[in-house]
């Protein structure tokens, strides 16, 4: 059963949006913190705007979520008296049971985050925000209703772990490296290697079939593009079957991963191939983060 999390009327998160357009402005700061499997992402909100968004690996999610507050607070200036709330979401955030300092702190569900943090940063009401992060979320925002709609289980996750296996490395960086150097046509088998024209709706540098053209031998580079695309062409592909018969033809791409370089490249080609929009926002890796300061409400607000 589909569960409605953004509800016209006087909801707690339109009246948060009322808030940013100067009804009411907070005039402490909003510390807004993602807790994730392996890093953590931090931003303040003040009057109705962002500050400094930083982020923090760790293996341990407390470690990281301390860590990331503790740096933020100091390299900002931020006292403690300084902030109003803390927000917190993201799957991490079940580990924390005490309130952070002493502060008031509160625990969002992540979807809404997505999709708040998402629709603040895009400026648009109707979209489906895909968060890419260990795997991918699909969350759907229309009109005042976001909610969850799907995911998959291809993600960062997926990227690293075949890097693991296949190059005998998880430094994200090091694969980006390498598939800046590689070339896709000796990995993927595309639509100009099995027909002579281009077929109804498919270009002739269109993937027919991911890895299919791999050999034995293929070099280190090729290989690590080929799975940079893998992950980023799944991804959008399912995006886009989530929005069918929904009439919704933009696509918020948020998370870690939005921060590949191959996403220049292969989310216009598939734009053209879908007839679709993907946006990366600005602070697009910090959205959920964003999402979870927009969720607080004062008793001003009420």
């Amino acid at each position: 059963m589909r569960r409605r999390y953004f509800r016209s009327g006087k909801s707690k998160y339109n009246l948060v949006f009322r808030s940013l357009n100067r009804t009411f402005v907070p005039m402490k700061t909003v510390i807004g913190i993602d807790v994730g499997i392996s890093t953590t992402k931090i931003v303040g909100l003040r009057d109705g705007k962002i500050i400094s968004p930083m982020r923090i690996k760790a293996t341990d999610p407390v470690a990281s979520l301390y860590g990331a507050f503790g740096r933020y607070m100091h390299d900002n200036g931020i006292q403690l008296g300084d902030v109003d709330r803390v927000m917190l979401t993201g799957v991490g955030a079940a580990y924390i049971e005490q309130p952070m300092y002493g502060l008031p702190t509160e625990h969002v569900d992540e979807f809404v985050c997505d999709g708040l943090g998402a629709r603040y940063e895009s400026k648009l009401d109707r979209m489906i925000v895909v968060s890419m992060g260990t795997g991918t979320s699909l969350v759907m925002c229309d009109g005042d209703d976001i909610h969850h709609i799907g995911g998959i289980g291809i993600g960062g996750g997926t990227l690293n772990g075949l890097s693991r296996l296949l190059l005998k490395t998880d430094d994200v960086k090091q694969v980006v490296s390498l598939a800046m150097q590689g070339d896709i046509s000796h990995v993927n088998l595309l639509i100009g290697d099995i027909s002579a024209k281009p077929l109804p709706g498919l270009p002739m540098n269109a993937t027919a079939s991911l890895f299919a053209s791999a050999q034995a031998n293929a070099p280190r580079e090729d290989i690590a593009l080929g799975l940079i695309y893998l992950v980023l062409q799944t991804v959008g592909s399912a995006a886009v079957l989530s929005s069918l018969n929904s009439g919704i033809r933009d696509f918020v791409l948020i998370g870690n991963l939005t921060l590949l370089p191959q996403c220049k490249i292969i989310f216009p080609m598939m734009e053209k191939l879908y007839g679709v929009h993907f946006i990366i926002p600005k602070y697009s890796e910090f959205c959920t983060a964003i999402g979870a300061a927009l969720t607080y409400k004062t008793k001003n607000e009420e």
